[in-house]
This record gives structure tokens, sequence and C-alpha cells, in this order.
């Protein structure tokens, strides 16, 4: 059986999870300025359905990037507080992936909102 308080319980650590990501990281909260600003401009270029969730699933994957990214730093930072080259080449490789994906994102972003922007022009 399905215990729905613990499941409301998670709910809420998660979406804490994401307030502190959003409050406490800097990097978040320049990916969330650059959403905002991408979706003003996805509703002034009005996005079709499928360009809209292409966009917002780019959105989602740099953030949850993000998220995974910090996530495996304060593991780091807390197993071991001092320099380690290990740690190190750990931090380098998943703020690489977030940058991967943050890449892809503008990528994306260009070929649906560019395209959009050349048609108007």
């Amino acid at each position: 059986m399905i215990n729905f308080r613990k499941v409301w319980r998670s709910f809420g650590f998660a979406g804490q999870g994401i307030i502190d990501l959003f409050r406490y990281e800097n990097n978040a909260r320049v990916h969330l300025l650059i959403a905002i600003v991408v979706m003003l401009a996805g509703f002034l270029l009005d996005l079709s359905r499928v360009e809209w969730s292409i966009i917002l699933i780019q959105i989602g994957l740099v953030w949850a990037a993000e998220a995974f990214n910090t996530a495996i730093e304060k593991l780091c930072d807390f197993v071991s507080p001092g320099l380690h080259p290990q740690i190190k080449a750990i931090k380098d490789l998943s703020s690489g992936a977030v940058l991967i994906m943050a890449i892809t994102a503008v990528l994306v972003g260009l070929i649906i909102l560019g395209g959009k922007l050349l048609a108007i022009l």
C-alpha cells in the first residue's frame, strides 16, 4: 500500500531542494534569469506547442544538471573539505556536464528563437 503521507513529505523535501537551489546557488539564478528571458521571447515570437515543449525540456535539463552538479559539489566538500586532486576532477567533470547541457540549450534556443527572428526580419 502507498503511504501518501510519506509521498507528500518527499515532495516537500524536493520542493525545499528546488527553493534552496535558486536561493543559494548563483549559477542556478543565472540559469533562472536566462530561462525567464527565453520564455518572454517565446511569448513574443508566438512559439508553437512543439517549440515550447523543446524549449521547456531544455530549461528543465539545464536546471536538473545544475541541481546534480550542486549536490555532487556539496557531497565532495563534505567528504573531503581540503584540496584533493580527485575531488577537483569530480567537481570539474560535474560542472562540465552543466556546461555541455547549457551549450546544447543555447544551440536549441538559437535554432528555434533565431529562426523565428529571421522569419520576422
